[in-house]
């Protein structure tokens, strides 16, 4: 059972015992607003097209991992870990992002990759993954991950007195998916409020599957009808239908032994449908239809995505929309990507300071799509 928070959460509002049942730190900034794309409903023909901002959920870096943060870093907290373990491929946002707030509240962090497709962003990650403190470690596959796992939390049980917590990849686990059922009572909150019309539709990306998830749980629970729409941006043997019941059954087991009243979510254990036709080739390899969906959200609105999550989802919001799907509909899409700069702050970093095996990326050319 968890330190109780002093935060005063949705979730925890409408279900108090789990704020005394489940641990969490304050780390980001919340509710994240939602913002009208009223120039892409007009070209679309669409009722109603609105993004929910979790791009700006943290005041240094956002993105929906801040909100699965809160519980796992909290838990870290409680146990009186000093080291968080994460894995992802080399790029990852999820390591960023453990990185940034574990040595915000005082943790050191250990990412544990394997590689991907070459981009800037990637690039950028290394960088800021490194000066925020983080162990960086790239495996060739997974099977030398799970070896190299092992030594790695050896070792430092070793030099510490404690193991590292493993933090799962995204931070999805029925504690971080507490984060995002939160953001789906914040979402109903903001309904309430007349932020915007119940949504009939909401687009997400799905990689480790807790937002989707998550949502589809909390949505059930705080009384709203929306319809989750799962766009799969990772391989499937990562992410499908299958997993994302088990990921479900199991949130919901975890929230409902925590406080009994939570509701059983029948509707959210249900069969789960992901679609699949914007994943492209490989894993973080940007597609034509990703980037297009990004520049015409920049151009007309003036909000970033990237070419591995958040683009690939907005293009298949933009495909159903041209092909009427959406007509007469409240769209809302989900935005997971970070906006924060947190970069340009830091100046010139080397590479040269980073592990060896990383020093490919800074040397070989970044995938074409990229280049300009």
């Amino acid at each position: 059972m968890g330190t109780p928070s002093t935060t005063n959460l949705p979730v925890f509002t409408r279900y108090p015992l789990l704020r005394n049942r489940i641990p969490h730190v304050s780390l980001g900034l919340f509710p994240t607003p939602i913002t009208r794309c009223n120039e892409l409903e007009t070209q679309f023909d669409l009722s109603a097209l609105h993004i929910k901002r979790d791009d700006l959920s943290g005041e240094v870096y956002g993105g929906n991992k801040v909100r699965k943060l809160e519980f796992l870093l909290g838990k870290a907290l409680q146990d009186g870990v000093k080291e968080v373990l994460t894995f992802g491929f080399t790029g990852s946002n999820h390591a960023l992002a453990t990185a940034i707030y574990a040595q915000k509240v005082g943790l050191r962090s250990i990412s544990m990759f394997l590689p991907q497709p070459n981009s800037r962003s990637l690039r950028r990650n290394l960088l800021l993954g490194y000066h925020s403190g983080a162990e960086l470690h790239e495996y060739s596959n997974r099977r030398a991950l799970t070896v190299g796992t092992v030594y790695q939390s050896v070792r430092h049980w070793a030099r510490t007195g404690r193991k590292p917590m493993i933090v799962p990849p995204g931070g999805s686990s029925p504690l971080g998916i507490v984060g995002i059922v939160n953001a789906a009572f914040e979402l109903a909150d903001q309904v309430k409020a007349g932020a915007m019309t119940e949504p009939d539709l909401i687009y997400v990306a799905v990689g480790s599957m807790g937002t989707a998830v998550g949502l589809r749980i909390g949505l059930e629970a705080a009384g709203l009808r929306s319809e989750v729409v799962p766009i799969r941006v990772i391989d499937n043997s990562l992410a499908n239908p299958s997993r994302m019941r088990t990921l479900a059954h199991d949130s919901v087991a975890y929230l409902r032994a925590c406080d009994p009243s939570f509701p059983t979510c029948e509707r959210a254990l249900s069969e789960y449908t992901l679609r699949e036709e914007f994943f492209g080739t490989q894993y973080a390899l940007h597609t034509e239809e990703g980037m297009e969906a990004i520049r015409l959200l920049r151009e007309a609105e003036g909000i970033g995505l990237d070419g591995t999550y958040s683009g690939k989802a907005f293009a298949a919001l933009v495909d159903d929309a041209k092909k009427g799907m959406c007509s007469g509909k409240t769209v809302l899409f989900w935005d997971t990507f970070n906006s924060r700069d947190p970069w340009s702050a830091l100046g010139e970093l080397d590479h040269a300071n980073l592990p060896r095996r990383f020093h490919r990326y800074f040397k070989e050319p970044v995938q074409p799509l990229d280049a300009t």
